[in-house]
């Protein structure tokens, strides 16, 4: 089956959180992007391919807007990069934590179009 997910990475040496963000989502997406605010964190806790070992990780999300880009830009390691609207995202995305992320995002969007 086919794993639906946001775009996430690792840190490079002397990275700040945010400038990761923006760099995975920009190369998995093939978008450039603004970053604006932080949505939220996930822990969770995955055992390695590699070596077997339990892992933790946190992922922080950000509320981006694209400025440029194209998605079929993306980077190798994903099959297919799209946009979809609130509604198929929650019923695609394959973690549920992601979905929750989604629509914190969201609810920080509607709030700034409501006072803005």
């Amino acid at each position: 089956p086919r794993i639906w997910q946001l775009p996430k990475g690792t840190p490079e040496a002397g990275e700040t959180i945010e400038e990761t963000a923006l760099r995975e989502a920009e190369e998995e997406t093939g978008l450039r992007l603004d970053l604006h605010e932080f949505i939220d964190s996930i822990d969770y806790w995955f055992v390695s391919s590699v070596d077997g070992v339990r892992c933790h990780k946190t992922v922080h999300f950000y509320l981006m807007s694209a400025t440029g880009g194209d998605v079929n830009l993306h980077d190798h390691e994903f099959d297919v990069v799209r946009w979809s609207l609130a509604k198929e995202a929650f019923a695609t995305l394959t973690y549920e934590n992601e979905v929750t992320i989604v629509k914190k995002g969201i609810s920080l969007v509607s709030k700034e179009t409501s006072t803005g």
